[in-house]
């Protein structure tokens, strides 16, 4: 027998209307976890503190700082940003790109791509987002599968909903 919603499941199993018992579970599981951290929230802290290993060992951390304190290079890096964003919402607003346009925003790129501390930089940001995208992936495949997802599981499809990598 199948529930329309998570309001008529805790209705049929329980009796009460979901609108009474939702806040009495959440004060009862706000209390507990005021005594105990449960599995889930010291396996989380866990993870956290693997990936803060993980940013800190893989340099990562380091090519963030090395770039924000080198304000000629987020100014490059700013300059590119904005400009590609410009040129998105003209193509957006259906206006064509004078090949001119497009000329300098590669060039800009170019040059911001071989500045050592930028392109640090964006390799950094590409870890971290690599990073993110393996913890929600097989996190979300676990939720979905109901179970830990095989490996050949965890690389199909993109790293989540509005990506658009298709990795």
């Amino acid at each position: 027998m199948g529930h329309s919603s998570v309001k008529d499941c805790i209705k049929s199993a329980t009796g009460v209307n979901s609108f009474a018992i939702i806040p009495m579970l959440c004060f009862i599981a706000r209390s507990i976890t005021k005594f105990m951290a449960t599995k889930v929230e010291t396996k989380t802290r866990e993870l956290c503190e693997a990936l803060l290993e993980e940013i800190q060992t893989g340099g990562i951390r380091s090519r963030i700082d090395t770039f924000l304190a080198d304000a000629g290079a987020r100014g490059q890096y700013e300059k590119v940003m904005n400009q590609g964003q410009a040129l998105q919402e003209k193509q957006q607003q259906g206006q064509e790109l004078s090949p001119a346009e497009i000329a300098a925003f590669e060039g800009e790129r170019d040059a911001l791509l071989k500045n050592p501390v930028a392109s640090a930089f964006l390799d950094a940001q590409e870890q971290m987002h690599e990073l993110q995208s393996t913890v929600q992936r097989s996190v979300g495949k676990t939720i979905e599968l109901g179970r830990i997802p095989a490996a050949d599981e965890l690389t199909e499809g993109s790293c989540g909903q509005g990506c658009g990598c298709h990795h």
